[in-house]
């Protein structure tokens, strides 16, 4: 990519975010919780309407929509997400001690999810319609099938409860913490990811290029790890930008299911408390980190492939 394509990129998604703050300020003004209510409940304090409605004018909570939603992000420019209605702390200081955990969680989850779709999605597609590809294909479909609260607890279920193996409240943050979580998320997203390898790995052998090689007598082997993995590889690299997203919204609820102590699991506890400041920078950062990883993504697109960085095909 171009500096002018980068920096029109960077330009999008910086209007793309002011557009997600708006749409996601005004559904959390129309939600029908009431944040001071919460707030109070939250402390164990039972507050007369006329101390909530002191509150709300101090707060600045009954100005119109506009006026509250240009505070914040003026605000929010200066680097300041205001506080959590729920906890008291700043909500920097809330995102930052939560943000490293689920970027683990994510980062772990990605891993496991090449390690299991990679191999699998070749071997499918070298023994197209045979019982290999016949069980990959049915595993994935269960894969894709089942939510991923339901694989988390049959994995608690399975390694918590009866072989003990894992601890059933991943909140210290090591290895045995984080893999039945990771492993939650990998296996939903596996699936997914093992049906495109398999797809775009038969895409690359029905090529003429494959056919030419064949016929000269080239081994198979040659061909299929020189030539044919590296180029099903490149629109992979698409999805898996893609695919960041999907994780870092699937880690709400695993989070929770896990006890692990990361952005989705305060994502829950700010909705259901009407915890605005808190809610608004958690949507903020995540979907930074998913245009992030797009962005990202179609800049490997087009240094691992030289049609790209000159046009050939016309992005």
């Amino acid at each position: 990519m171009s500096k002018k394509q980068i920096v029109k990129r960077l330009l999008q998604i910086v209007v793309v975010l002011l557009g997600i703050s708006f749409i996601t300020f005004a559904l959390t003004f129309m939600s029908p919780g009431d944040p001071v209510r919460n707030m109070y409940t939250a402390t164990g304090v039972m507050p007369s309407e006329e101390m909530i409605q002191e509150t709300r004018e101090e707060m600045g909570l009954n100005d119109p929509f506009l006026q509250q939603y240009t505070r914040w992000l003026g605000n929010c420019l200066k680097g300041d997400f205001g506080k959590s209605y729920s906890l008291n702390r700043p909500v920097t200081e809330l995102l930052a001690e939560r943000l490293w955990p689920t970027l683990k969680l994510t980062l772990m989850s990605m891993v496991m999810m090449l390690i299991l779709s990679v191999p699998l999605g070749m071997l499918s597609a070298l023994y197209k319609d045979k019982w290999i590809d016949y069980l990959v294909r049915g595993i994935t479909f269960l894969g894709c099938a089942m939510p991923n609260f339901w694989v988390g607890l049959l994995l608690m279920l399975a390694f918590c409860v009866y072989i003990h193996a894992f601890p059933v409240i991943s909140s210290a943050g090591d290895f045995k913490s984080l893999f039945l979580p990771a492993l939650t998320l990998a296996i939903a997203m596996s699936s997914k990811y093992t049906r495109q390898v398999r797809t775009a790995v038969l895409d690359e052998l029905s090529q003429d290029y494959v056919i030419g090689a064949e016929a000269r007598g080239v081994k198979k082997s040659k061909i299929i790890w020189q030539n044919v993995f590296p180029n099903s590889l490149l629109p992979l690299i698409t999805m898996f930008g893609l695919s960041i997203g999907s994780l870092l919204g699937g880690t709400s609820v695993v989070e929770v299911i896990f006890s692990y102590p990361g952005l989705g699991q305060a994502a829950v506890a700010a909705g259901t408390g009407s915890d605005v400041p808190l809610l608004m920078g958690i949507t903020l950062i995540t979907a930074a980190i998913v245009f992030l990883g797009n962005f990202l993504a179609n800049v490997l697109y087009g240094v691992i492939d030289p049609r790209i960085r000159k046009g050939g095909l016309g992005l």
